[in-house]
């Protein structure tokens, strides 16, 4: 393991609405470090004026994300102390923050975080929806083949679904996920922690038709069911069924296994006894 040494990047989570929600240790660290990397100057000096934060800001963004983490790297090792912020809730989850981490890690300095808000956990734990097991998609990508493949993925995905979406694609992608996924149960959050904030808890199906004749307003946050264990193995059986039972035995012996063991992996997949695989093959002979 290569030794840690310089300065420390401190990966300081930023309110995701009401200001109230940022940290002591946050205020005091961004107070004390060297330099804050902060995705937009422009928001976060007025995070920083409220709370009468003098320290010095740079711009860290998408757009120079390589070549300022590079120049970021370089103060680190001489030994300053950098804060990380986004424009809102923990750095490094959806934003270029994560290459900074990335590289720190890989040059040798010391990494540690100020933990706070972030908008998918706070999102998942007001929809009510099942959180222990849970996938994280944030934005989905802009391009049409690659945003395809992964609604494809998400149609039989099991887990609950998190996805971020700004107001004025909302109802594209309500449209998307509706012919993609059906009509999954889902819960809209916006302006989380905010005083507009909202918990729209329906279909998607519902929420199109909403969505439809009230102009969708604020950054949401969709929290969608995922597919069920029964649904899919009502699938899978319906994927065998189509089969002939020798050809689904073939699925099995064609691998080198055992055809007993081979019948009693046939019986499950159709959800029937062995001894009807059995008495059906003896049929077939």
């Amino acid at each position: 393991m290569e030794e840690k040494h310089g300065g420390t990047l401190y990966l300081c989570a930023t309110p995701i609405g009401n200001l109230e929600d940022i940290t002591y240790r946050v205020v005091r660290l961004l107070r004390e470090v060297d330099l804050i990397a902060a995705e937009d100057t422009r928001n976060s000096i007025k995070l920083l004026n409220h709370f009468e934060i003098k320290t010095l800001m740079t711009s860290y963004h998408e757009f120079n994300k390589i070549e300022k983490a590079h120049q970021l790297i370089h103060q680190l090792k001489e030994g300053k102390n950098i804060a990380l912020i986004t424009d809102a809730g923990m750095p490094g989850i959806s934003d270029p923050g994560e290459e900074l981490v990335q590289m720190c890690h890989e040059a040798g300095v010391t990494v540690t975080i100020a933990p706070g808000a972030c908008a998918c956990v706070s999102a998942l734990a007001l929809s009510g929806m099942p959180s222990r097991r849970f996938c994280f998609e944030a934005f989905l990508p802009k391009d049409k083949q690659l945003r395809r493949d992964i609604l494809n993925q998400l149609k039989v995905e099991s887990r609950t679904i998190i996805l971020y979406e700004a107001p004025h694609h909302l109802k594209k992608t309500l449209k998307e996920l509706s012919e993609e996924l059906g009509n999954r149960k889902i819960t809209l959050v916006k302006e989380i922690t905010k005083r507009y904030e909202n918990i729209f808890v329906t279909t998607i199906q519902d929420a199109l038709a909403h969505y439809e004749t009230q102009e969708p307003r604020g950054e949401y946050v969709l929290i969608i069911e995922g597919k069920s264990f029964e649904e899919q193995k009502q699938e899978e059986q319906k994927h065998w069924e189509k089969m002939s039972l020798k050809e689904h035995m073939a699925v099995y012996e064609n691998q080198g296994i055992a055809r007993k063991d081979a019948m009693k992996m046939v019986a499950k997949d159709r959800g029937v006894s062995k001894r009807d695989i059995y008495n059906e093959l003896l049929k077939e002979e």
